[in-house]
């Protein structure tokens, strides 16, 4: 009935785009990624209920450039210089994680009775974890810098390294899978084609890429405009001689990746990436019959908790038998509880290759759906699920555990009179003076740059997450006269606890009799605050403006000491 109202193109897609809009603030409440409601609108506007997708010329060329958009963000992260800093740790658990999941995802599917081409597709797709996703919740819990973010980041960017050797190896074995005689280009010319293209690449960032962005920056609307048009443009050339869009899309970005300008070419791209992906998942909906979903429900929730459950336990495996905490380990581990939107192109790749049937992408579609909601869930409150499963988790941690010997159980620690919880600009600021002083400053974080800064300026420092209690009690507090508590604020809401709330509990709990002084940026906060313990509420912004105020009336100036940064680029830890 909805798609006899329906006149024009037009018209269709201003509804989908309301839909879409509403199915996001739905989700939105669920706190859930906009990738499922993406997932859901396809589903709801397809054959199988709405029925409203009419304009499948219109969408698909939307789709086609969304997925080239989508390839060009992850061509331009791979930095030469950024793979060369992947540490240890991250390639390990990276390709560790994809070889379990590949191997054991291929015998899961294979003691389902899938066919053997089938089950290697699924168990393939299987391996990949949505970065978009992982990044946006560690970011939201303020964890994006802590030692497991880190690690998270690095084996995701081998994940991507993994999704593009994928893609190319899947584009190669598609030449040729047309009808007998209707390709007439053979493998080595496109083998000759794509050779020449990665030359190409490789001229345009040696000679051209730094000067041509540098310029085009003047204009940045021109600088956006001009990558857009460098996506779409290697799609095309790329499908033209058989790689496929997605490898054009890809080696497009890989053409900026090593340019000044790479972040802010992503950073506005990014909206731009999330706004076409919609039409693809509302093509992909389109295609799929709800009745294909439900064919495989026994195999999609078979899957769907070897994903959920697999995934993370490998990863908590590997990174205890490398010599992590079980902590760090199992929240690292958290964050490959899902797959990616990587994961339904790849399927649909090999549908379009005529390899795999439809109930294959309403299978991997379902598992999508799943693992990506209860992931979400479980990277949310991942604290919490960690104090249920952390009696349970020794098995995965070896003694000493010498990647984390910055442990304070591990260290003799002398008198500190001043412990500071959170090492950036405002805490690094405050240290320096009471070092200034002659007070001695213990720095506690859980970024690994953030430490190496510290110890950088000569100041004592530990390395540990300020809500893990055994941490905490191993600290020297019970010496202390102060604890400053400058760590980041969480968002409010349902599903994110205060640090600094936490902290006051935990160093009370640890033995801690002296004064805690606890940053605040508002008048609700530091009442809270105050209410929890605090003996001293600091006000950065209020402090400085009262500062700035009497160095505007006449007050001395003090000498300042210059805070190097922390390093702000997203670097695996080693």
């Amino acid at each position: 009935m909805m798609a006899a109202l329906i006149h024009s193109p037009f018209a269709e897609i201003a509804v989908l785009l309301v839909l879409a809009a509403l199915l996001g603030f739905v989700g939105m409440m669920l706190r859930q990624p906009l990738i499922v409601a993406f997932i859901a609108l396809g589903l709801i506007a397809g054959p199988s209920a709405l029925d409203i997708v009419r304009a499948d010329a219109q969408i698909d060329v939307l789709s086609q450039l969304g997925i080239a958009v989508l390839l060009f963000l992850v061509g331009i992260k791979l930095d030469v210089k950024l793979i060369r800093s992947l540490g240890a740790v991250a390639l390990m658990t990276g390709l560790g994680q994809v070889a379990f999941t590949s191997v054991f995802g291929f015998l899961i599917g294979m003691a389902l009775g899938l066919d053997a081409i089938t089950s290697l597709y699924v168990a393939v797709a299987l391996t990949f974890s949505s970065t978009i996703i992982i990044v946006k919740l560690l970011s939201d819990k303020r964890e994006i810098d802590s030692l497991h973010g880190q690690i998270a980041l690095g084996f995701l960017i081998v994940q991507d390294l993994v999704v593009v050797l994928a893609m190319i190896i899947l584009s190669a074995i598609g030449i040729g899978t047309a009808e007998a005689g209707a390709d007439s280009r053979s493998v080595a010319m496109v083998f000759g084609a794509g050779i020449a293209l990665v030359g190409l690449v490789v001229m345009f960032v040696r000679y051209v890429a730094n000067p041509l962005t540098e310029w085009l920056a003047q204009a940045p609307e021109l600088l956006v405009i001009f990558a857009i048009a460098m996506a779409a443009m290697f799609a095309a050339i790329g499908y033209g001689v058989g790689l496929g869009k997605e490898v054009g899309g890809l080696l497009a970005g890989v053409a900026l990746a090593s340019t000044p300008y790479r972040e802010t070419i992503a950073a506005r791209l990014a909206p731009l990436r999330d706004f076409l992906l919609l039409f693809f998942f509302i093509a992909l909906g389109s295609a799929l019959d709800l009745s294909l979903l439900g064919s495989h429900i026994t195999e999609a929730i078979i899957f769907s908790l070897f994903v959920l459950i697999g995934n993370p336990l490998i990863v908590l495996i590997i990174m205890g038998a490398l010599g992590y905490r079980k902590r760090t380990g199992f929240l690292a581990g958290l964050t490959v509880a899902q797959i990616s939107e990587f994961s339904l192109i790849f399927i649909a790749m090999g549908v379009s290759l005529g390899h795999l049937r439809e109930d294959a992408l309403g299978l991997v579609t379902m598992v999508g759906l799943v693992t990506i909601a209860a992931s979400t869930y479980m990277i949310t409150y991942s604290h919490q699920l960690y104090a249920l499963c952390g009696p349970y988790l020794g098995l995965f941690e070896r003694r000493g555990t010498p990647r984390e010997a910055d442990q304070p159980v591990a260290q003799p620690w002398g008198g500190f009179p001043v412990v500071i919880f959170g090492l950036g600009r405002f805490g690094t600021a405050i240290g320096l003076r009471l070092h200034k002083r002659g007070i001695a400053v213990l720095g506690v974080d859980f970024n690994p740059y953030a430490i190496k800064r510290w110890r950088a300026l000569g100041l004592a420092s530990a390395f540990g997450d300020a809500s893990d209690p055994e941490f905490i009690a191993g600290l020297p507090l019970a010496q202390a006269q102060r604890v400053v508590l400058s760590v980041p604020v969480h968002p409010t809401g349902l599903s994110h606890e205060d640090t600094r709330m936490t902290l006051i509990q935990l160093t009370r709990a640890a033995g801690f009799r002296g004064q805690i002084a606890v940053t605040s940026h508002s008048a609700e906060d530091t009442a809270m605050l105050q209410a929890a313990g605090a003996d001293l509420v600091l006000e950065p912004f209020q402090d400085a403006a009262d500062r700035a105020a009497a160095l505007l009336c006449g007050a001395a100036i003090e000498d300042r000491t210059v805070i190097p940064p922390i390093i702000s680029e997203a670097q695996p830890a080693n």
